[in-house]
This record gives structure tokens, C-alpha cells and sequence, in this order.
């Protein structure tokens, strides 16, 4: 699953200088970070980023091998509160599908 990301959630993972979260414009934020390969997609209409995954599919903060999230105590809001916030709430594709709500 893609994870969606708001500019403050960047900040704390320190992939976005405070000043410029407040100096610039999301749009030129998300396109250096763009370029950078930090995110894949920026919602203009919502200033919603979307992390960059590895080819696995895997968030880039995912340990490949511990399968540990490395940014844990940055991490962003939208994985603080999973699932109880995410594209299907309560539901993990990770976890047994009949324990899934």
C-alpha cells in the first residue's frame, strides 16, 4: 500500500527543512522531492504526498530484512494510526483476512 503523507509528517521524518515547509509552495517541495525519488505522486488538490516505494512494493522505510519500520519514532501519521486511517480502515493486507473488519 502506498503511503500517503502530509507535509508535517515530512518534516518530522526530516526529509523537509522546517523553513521550507513554511516558505515554500507544496508544489515545488513535492517536485524537488520528486527528483530526489523521496515520493511518487503529489496531490495537488488535498497536499497529500505519496512516499516512494522500493520495486517490491515495500515502504523505503522498511527494513527488508527485520521487516521493522527504521523511522519508527518519526514516522508518519497515516502509520500511527493504521488501520484505523488508510485507504480501507480496519483492514491489513498483511494480516488473516478473517480478522480483517
Amino acid at each position: 500500500m502506498p503511503v500517503e503523507v502530509k507535509l508535517a509528517d515530512l518534516v518530522r521524518l526530516d526529509l523537509v527543512d522546517p523553513f521550507e515547509a513554511e516558505h515554500d509552495e507544496p508544489k515545488q517541495i513535492a517536485k524537488r522531492l520528486t527528483k530526489a525519488g523521496v515520493i511518487e505522486h503529489f496531490n495537488f488538490k488535498n497536499s497529500i504526498f505519496s512516499l516512494a516505494r522500493r520495486a517490491s512494493g515495500d515502504c523505503q522505510f522498511l527494513d527488508a530484512k527485520t521487516r521493522r519500520c527504521t523511522v519508527y519514532e518519526k514516522r508518519p501519521n497515516t502509520c500511527r494510526l493504521h488501520p484505523q486511517v488508510s485507504p480501507r480502515p480496519n483492514h491489513c493486507p498483511y494480516g488473516n483476512k478473517a480478522q480483517s473488519r
